[in-house]
């Protein structure tokens, strides 16, 4: 009955907010410990993409209770259609990946620079969504948080190939996207806009990740974890400066969020931050580890061709 309520109660929310009617027919519900994430265990919640551009926040609920705790129904949204795209994005990602691997050819780069260009989009897209609403603001709409950077990168190594954004688009978005695409933080719902350029945006993150590595077979180099490790840190501390000057808190860097996420698990504000850089360095080694046995076979062919003696060619005379 509770639920009935509710659903009643935010459909009627959405009316006012001018929200599609389509909205409104959605056919799920998703709570804050359902839903919230963190990408390399930080994510757009609060950030980002979780805003959609509306009008304004939905009102308070009538008994009392606030939004945002752990449990409660924030946003009425459509768990199959949004499961139902996820697994078909995930198929077309491995079919794509194999496909590439098996038969290389001119197409995969076209498939990357395809990729490019829809990622491309999803960020414009999502900037533009929010001026014409009028909801763009330095302190929450900015492309500083890692998943919304990942896709400017993944975007660049679509196009350019480059190892280093290569690297940073296979770990940011395997070890962190990844997340996102698993436990989605979205307040709006089939097919509201915001929800296209989320499930598009880290798709297509993911599937640049594995398309670029699994497909066109470019592997992280030697002693990628600490270099894109280090980047990541670097990163992180441009954006503290950033927030400390604007006073946002992106990457939820000066504060911890309001609602539930993988956060809550790391401990308190500031020590969540050194939990989280553990965590990331170890999702970095294991990613990495895959391409262990690869490296030590080049690094034993390299010895073994060094060792080797060198090898004496004959004039056709017979002299040497």
């Amino acid at each position: 009955m509770r639920l009935v309520e509710e659903v009643r109660r935010v459909r009627i929310d959405r009316a006012l907010c001018s929200l599609s009617a389509a909205d409104t027919r959605s056919t799920g519900v998703l709570k804050m410990g359902e839903i919230s994430t963190a990408g390399m265990v930080t994510s757009y919640a609060g950030t980002g993409r979780n805003v959609s551009p509306l009008p304004r926040p939905f009102p308070p609920r009538s008994d009392g209770v606030p939004r945002g705790k752990t449990g409660e129904v924030i946003a009425l949204v459509s768990p199959f259609a949004y499961w139902l795209l996820v697994l078909v994005g995930l198929a077309v990602c491995a079919a794509g990946s194999v496909a590439a691997r098996l038969w290389p050819g001119e197409w995969t780069l076209n498939v990357a620079r395809l990729v490019g260009l829809v990622l491309a989009l999803d960020a414009f897209s999502y900037t533009v969504g929010l001026l014409v609403a009028g909801a763009w603001s330095t302190r929450t709409s900015l492309p500083l948080p890692l998943c919304d950077f990942a896709v400017l990168v993944a975007a660049a190594a679509c196009f350019s190939r480059l190892p280093l954004l290569v690297e940073l688009t296979y770990f940011w978005g395997v070890a962190g996207t990844l997340q996102g695409v698993l436990t989605p933080d979205l307040s709006v719902g089939f097919p509201h806009l915001v929800f296209w350029q989320y499930v598009v945006g880290h798709l297509a993150i993911v599937f640049a990740a594995l398309f670029l590595v699994v497909g066109l077979r470019l592997a992280p180099r030697r002693r990628a974890v600490p270099r894109v490790f280090a980047i990541t840190l670097v990163y992180t501390a441009m954006v503290g400066l950033v927030d400390g000057v604007s006073g946002a808190n992106y990457m939820f860097l000066r504060r911890p969020p309001g609602e539930w996420t993988l956060l809550r698990l790391l401990g308190p504000w500031p020590w969540y931050l050194l939990g989280a850089a553990g965590v990331a360095l170890l999702l970095l080694t294991v990613l990495d580890a895959p391409f262990w046995p690869a490296r030590r076979r080049d690094a034993a062919c390299k010895v073994d061709q060094a060792a080797a003696p060198p090898s004496v060619t004959h004039s056709p005379g017979g002299a040497p």
